[in-house]
């Protein structure tokens, strides 16, 4: 499976490319892990070893916990089973809630497609630089410096091939929920943290990181009923890879992203490369190598042919080719949010304005959830307003103002405190 992923550059290119080659060498305080086959149940522990956090800018201290890197069983997008990186940390300060010790399943945020740009990279130093002109910042910190502050216990995982070897599948559903569910079962697992097979679970995440919150929402009933989870954390959900396409397409600084969901794609759906091989262009093929690798700052992302036309042999646009094809249609549809309906109680927070994450289809998300008997509460927040500062947007600093409310609501789903419901009348 491993090299069927890597295989499909070939099939586009002539010219096999492995995932972070040519990236810069992470420092001494990180190094990516050998690759571990997965022969275990999900969650299980293949690997444990003690790393390292950094203190994070503008927070005084360092990190306060201690830190375990885990190499843990997990699942594909086809359930067969696979192998995942993680970290747990282990606060420092005591909890004082009710109950036992929490776990907060923590889902990163968009940081890119190759291992440095992994969390478990990133935790080790926070600010990285990649050439020629793309800084990428582990913006997560700050969620997790104040989870820990408040003595609660989080693991955060790389998602699927992040920090192994092989192609990230960005924006995957299925895996991106399935690693996040495995991240708290392997956590709970390990021994003198505090923590029990029953221990409160909850998920967190925004961005990339509400979309993998909502997608293990959705899958937990069914693929982990084990987890004792109290609630999840859905920001700034991205709700359909296909849509981001559609919607961004032609716009300045994208093209590197497009390129990662179609990367991951391939690298997940066999049936999905000889379309692609067809489809695309040497512009549409460079550019789809070239992102393999590519942490977040996207500065490459302006210097290539911006729309998708440009890319493909009929001219025609991603979205239309996607469309157009049963294969590519079959399964970017999989990747869509709202089909399964949450057990746990959900708290949704959407910018208005928000620009990367569509509004209209966190709502729609919202409403399918609701319609199906899940217990929701939708926080529309209006108050900002459309920003646009460079490579910042509304959805990006929208970011700070969510931590504000959802570490309360969090606390709250702790304390038996009856979650708040507005399906009768969302915003």
């Amino acid at each position: 499976m491993k090299s069927e992923k890597r295989a499909w550059v070939a099939v586009l290119t002539g010219t096999l490319i492995v995932a972070g080659g040519g990236a810069v060498t992470a420092p001494p305080a990180w190094t990516q892990p050998a690759l571990l086959q997965s022969h275990g149940a999900g969650g299980d522990i293949l690997r444990a070893e003690a790393s390292q956090v950094v203190s994070a800018p503008g927070i005084p201290g360092t990190v306060p916990a201690r830190s375990t890197r885990l190499t843990y069983a997990s699942s594909d997008t086809h359930d067969a089973p696979t192998t995942v990186v993680g970290t747990y940390l282990e606060p420092l300060a005591p909890w004082t809630g009710p109950g036992e010790r929490p776990l907060v399943a923590y889902a990163g945020g968009t940081q890119g497609q190759g291992a440095e740009c992994a969390p478990s990279a990133m935790l080790s130093q926070v600010v990285r630089f990649q050439p020629p002109a793309d800084v990428l910042f582990e913006y997560d910190v700050i969620a997790i410096y104040q989870l820990l502050a408040r003595g609660m216990g989080v693991v955060i995982t790389d998602y699927h091939d992040l920090n192994a070897p092989g192609i990230h599948n960005f924006l995957n559903r299925k895996t991106q929920g399935y690693a996040v569910l495995d991240s708290a079962r392997a956590a709970l697992r390990l021994p003198d943290t505090g923590l029990g097979p029953n221990s409160p679970v909850l998920l967190y995440g925004y961005s990339q990181g509400g979309m993998a919150s909502a997608a293990a929402a959705e899958l937990q009933p069914k693929y982990a009923p084990d987890l004792n989870v109290r609630g999840a954390y859905v920001g700034g959900p991205l709700v359909s890879p296909q849509d981001y396409i559609a919607r961004f397409d032609g716009r300045p600084g994208v093209a590197t992203a497009i390129a990662w969901i179609v990367n991951g794609i391939a690298a997940d759906y066999p049936d999905t490369r000889p379309v692609l091989d067809a489809a695309l262009n040497n512009t549409g093929k460079a550019i789809m190598n070239e992102a393999i690798g590519k942490c977040g700052g996207l500065s490459s992302s302006f210097t290539q042919p911006q729309n998708t036309t440009q890319w493909t042999t009929s001219g025609l646009p991603l979205a239309a080719v996607i469309d157009g094809s049963p294969e590519l249609k079959r399964a970017f549809d999989e990747q869509r949010l709202g089909g399964l309906a949450p057990s746990v109680p959900v708290r949704i927070y959407s910018a208005r304005h928000d620009e990367g994450a569509p509004y209209a289809a966190v709502h729609g998300m919202a409403a399918s959830w609701c319609g199906a008997g899940a217990t929701v509460q939708l926080d529309s927040d209006a108050g900002l307003p459309p920003i646009s500062a460079g490579l910042l947007g509304t959805h990006d600093v929208a970011f700070f103002p969510s931590l504000m409310t959802s570490q309360q609501w969090v606390t709250d789903r702790l304390a038996n405190v009856p979650a708040p419901v507005n399906c009768a009348a969302l915003p």
